[in-house]
Formats: C-alpha cells, sequence, structure tokens
C-alpha cells in the first residue's frame, strides 16, 4: 500500500532579497527555491552571512522578499497586506529564539499566555491552553516560577512552550540551543523532535551546530545567499570531504 502523498506547506520560488542601494547593495538571499512538506523537521545551516537568517525571517512573514513567490499552504503570502500576513504569524507560526524572549519577573504560566491575549482569548481558556502547553515541554510544576527561578533549558522550554500554545502549524526556531551547554542543548533537541513526531508539528530550525542539525530530518544549507545543498546530512559531509 502506497504511503499518502506528502503536502507541500511552504514554497518558495525564485526568492530574492537585497538589502540597500548602488554600491551598499548586498544580495543577501538570491533565487532561492525550497519546498518544505507539513511534518517535515528541517535544519538550515550555512556560515555567517550566507542567508540563512534573510530566508528565516521571510519564512516567518518579518521581512518581505524583493523578488519570488512564496506561498504557505497554497497562499501567496506576497499578496497579503501587512495585517494579514500578521495574522498569518499569529495563527500559524510559533516562533523561538536563542535568546528565549521572556518576560522578567513574570510567571511561566503568562508568558506562555501571551500570544492568547493577541488573539482575545478569555482568561479562563488562556490559562487552561497555557498549563497544557507548559504540559507537554514537561514544565507543568514550575507554571508559577519566574524566569529568574529557571535554569536555561527550563526557560527554553517555556519558550517553546509559548511558541506551541496557540498551536501552530510550523516552528521557526532560531538558534534555540545557543545559549545552552552540551547536555541541556541536546534535551532541547529532543523535545523538539518529540513535538514534530508527536504533534505534528512541522519545524524549521537555523543552527550553527552540526551534531544539533543531525536531530532533523533534513538538512539546508546555504552558501552566500543560494542553496547549496538540500538533502539528508550525510551527502554534504560527502561533498566536503571530496573538495578537500
Amino acid at each position: 500500500m502506497d504511503a499518502p502523498a506528502a503536502t507541500v506547506l511552504i514554497a518558495l520560488r525564485g526568492i530574492t532579497k537585497v538589502y540597500g542601494h548602488g554600491a551598499a547593495e548586498v544580495h543577501a538571499l538570491r533565487g532561492v527555491d525550497l519546498d518544505i512538506d507539513e511534518g517535515e523537521f528541517v535544519a538550515i545551516m550555512g556560515p555567517s552571512g550566507s542567508g540563512k537568517s534573510t530566508a528565516m525571517n521571510v519564512l516567518g512573514c518579518l521581512d518581505t522578499p524583493t523578488a519570488g513567490h512564496y506561498l504557505f499552504n497554497g497562499v501567496e503570502v506576497g499578496a497579503l497586506n501587512q495585517d494579514q500576513r500578521a495574522l498569518l504569524r499569529r495563527h500559524y507560526l510559533g516562533f523561538v529564539f536563542q535568546g528565549y524572549n521572556l518576560l522578567a519577573r513574570t510567571p511561566a504560566l503568562e508568558n506562555v499566555e501571551l500570544p492568547l491575549i493577541y488573539k482575545g482569548l478569555a482568561r479562563a481558556e488562556r490559562a487552561a491552553l497555557a498549563t497544557e502547553a507548559l504540559a507537554k515541554v514537561g514544565l507543568a510544576e514550575r507554571a508559577h516560577h519566574d524566569p529568574s527561578e529557571l535554569s536555561g533549558g527550563q526557560q527554553q522550554r517555556v519558550a517553546i512552550a509559548r511558541a506551541l500554545v496557540g498551536k501552530p502549524k510550523v516552528i521557526l526556531a532560531d538558534e534555540p540551543t545557543g545559549n545552552l551547554d552540551t547536555k541541556r542543548s541536546h534535551e532541547i533537541m529532543e523535545l523538539l523532535t518529540q513535538l514534530n513526531r508527536t504533534e505534528g508539528l512541522t519545524i524549521i530550525m537555523v543552527t550553527h551546530e552540526r551534531d544539533m542539525a543531525a536531530h532533523a530530518d533534513r538538512l539546508v544549507y546555504f552558501v552566500d545567499g543560494h542553496v547549496e545543498h538540500d538533502g539528508p546530512h550525510h551527502e554534504l559531509d560527502q561533498r566536503h570531504r571530496e573538495r578537500g
């Protein structure tokens, strides 16, 4: 029996991004084509200035391309106005950052509730959904602790719960283990892998650490504004070895 066909959730076609003008012009992205299927876990890597962060900002509707097409679930994102892009971010995307971005002196539960306030949910419903999200990341018992009372790994779990609470289709994680030691980094990666598999979340992660990227199903490697490699990790390693 054949497996069901994959559903393309994100499609980039000929995406370019140019900053500045004249002598100061910088081509951050140069005709990027990329498909990401629903339920995939994709790691994005590349040297500094390769375009990986710009690509992430385009995917997260935090920046707009200079040219090309970005389709999200079949919808042309470039045709959306600013308010519509904000709604797409709010309802379909969850963000996890290297620096956690939690409110200090604010309990974990209230930090997780924040995206739901913007959705206009009542307090009781916000609290119930935030409690559920904290339980998914293994921090139900820390709901009333402020960030200063939590370890770095626990703070990142709170940030992941905050990204989850709105039940997005995609989690965009930008260097999610950048501030953590090796043990905590692998714990966070195991959590993201679990959420990908059990919740069916599509996860797109930028990282500079190959051992973190190895947790993903697929590696996209940027060089000088274009995709140099898109596929299994070992194929990129083999290509680099062949180049010497």
